[in-house]
């Protein structure tokens, strides 16, 4: 599997569904057809329609789409996007909101890289951006990282997390939701070790897999399956001459999305089976749902090969995290070193990626840390993406998060940083 090739013909098979699905729609919309009756032909131009959207959306990083926002005097603040600490794998990116004075809050929302953008978590950061300065970990593609680089795994990924955390100051409160929990979980222990000041207030922690055999679920049970090389073989593939990470192993995106379509086979079916006699009515809009879902769900990027295999390998398998074993640039990190920073745990009751309880292993291993410092919370009915996105969000966590960030903020706050972009070195 390890070949250009591989990923070509994968990414052909891309390219051709999306010229035949746009084929498709041109030629059902044909003027001279208007004149027939046949039905077939509107739900043809539909299909095309739905089919060209959304394999066109594979390859497309969304926009933020964040331009302002309310404050409570009244009026409009436009938001600006600012590279705080710019990275070859990832930025620190603020969302900076016009004519507001800084806010008594500093939220670093850490998001996943597991084959979606980080504007997977938009809804969440628009929420939060009226209450607080909101920072995010805008990772990038691995495709468009050139091989000149170098390698990125998750001690990589870790340390990138404690140099965002160091630009920021102490005063920052952390929302990390699921897979950089446990690492989320080691940069706060890497700190507390290494340059204490710089720890965070606090922790959230949404929805990780601290602990993967705390509750099993299709995902680890899939990790345990497989052995290493067989990931590998399977996997892993070199990205193509189109893009700028030519020659890199990666994890695909368009792989990773199979298995997410794959979970939930038949409701994704049936919402596409929807959308296009939907379109065929003219009941669809360019913004409406099922593309606002979809047009996000299906974006996806690659990751870095070492990423994808260390993680799987480290956390899941060997299980470092939750042994408390892991080690980053050859120092162990022990989260009992952890004894000021306030923890909450956040988790759906009906979560099949990181069901409840593996996040929840991460206060067994805050042995140094006050029980009056750990808080945790099990969300009713809630599954993976309800934790931070959706009514549950916005009607229960997101209040008990903040409530939890003004619990343990300091007493004064210092002065914000500057806002000029830096630029670390990369390794």
């Amino acid at each position: 599997m390890k070949y250009m090739a591989t990923y070509d013909v994968m990414e052909s098979v891309r390219n051709t569904n999306e010229w035949l699905g746009a084929s498709a729609r041109s030629f059902a919309r044909y003027p001279i057809f208007a004149l027939s009756m046949n039905p077939m032909l509107p739900l043809l131009a539909a299909w095309g329609e739905v089919t060209e959207r959304s394999f066109g959306r594979m390859i497309a990083k969304p926009d933020w789409g964040i331009r302002s926002i309310v404050g409570p005097e009244g009026q409009d603040h436009l938001v600006d996007e600012k590279i705080l600490v710019e990275r070859p794998f990832g930025n620190l990116v603020q969302f900076f909101v016009r004519r507001r004075a800084p806010m008594a809050r500093r939220i670093l929302v850490v998001a996943p890289m597991s084959g979606h953008y980080a504007t997977l978590l938009r809804s969440t950061v628009a929420s939060l951006l009226p209450d607080a300065d909101v920072f995010v970990t805008d990772w990038h593609n691995a495709r468009d990282i050139p091989v000149s680089e170098g390698k990125f795994d998750i001690e990589d990924y870790t340390l990138y997390i404690v140099d965002f955390l160091r630009a920021l100051g102490p005063d920052t409160h952390v929302v990390a939701v699921c897979q950089p929990v446990p690492l989320v979980l080691a940069a706060t222990a890497y700190l507390a070790a290494e340059d204490p000041e710089a720890q965070p207030r606090s922790l959230t922690l949404m929805g990780g897999p601290v602990d993967p055999d705390a509750a099993p679920t299709e995902v680890t049970d899939f990790g345990r399956r497989m052995t290493m090389g067989q990931l590998e073989q399977l996997a892993i593939q070199r990205v193509g001459f189109n893009y700028k990470g030519a020659g890199r192993l990666v994890y695909p995106g368009l792989a990773q999305l199979s298995g997410f379509i794959s979970m939930n086979a038949e409701r994704h079916a049936k919402a596409f089976a929807e959308q296009i006699f939907r379109v065929a009515r003219d009941e669809a809009s360019d913004h409406d749902a099922h593309n606002r879902f979809y047009d996000e769900y299906l974006a996806v990027m690659d990751m870095t090969a070492e990423f994808y295999l260390s993680t799987v390998e480290r956390v899941f398998k060997k299980r470092e995290i939750a042994r408390n074993e892991f080690t980053v640039a050859g120092k162990k990190v022990d989260i009992g070193a952890i004894t000021r920073v306030a923890v909450k745990i956040v988790e759906g009751e009906k979560d099949d990626i990181s069901a409840p309880g593996q996040c929840l292993a991460a206060l067994g291993l805050l042995t140094g840390l006050p029980e009056s410092k750990k808080a945790r919370h099990l969300e009713p009915g809630a599954g993976h993406y309800g934790i931070f996105a959706g009514k549950s969000w916005r009607l229960n966590i997101r209040p008990l998060v903040l409530a939890f960030i003004d619990a343990n903020a300091a007493p004064s706050r210092a002065e914000p940083r500057g806002e000029a972009p830096v630029r670390l070195a990369s390794g």
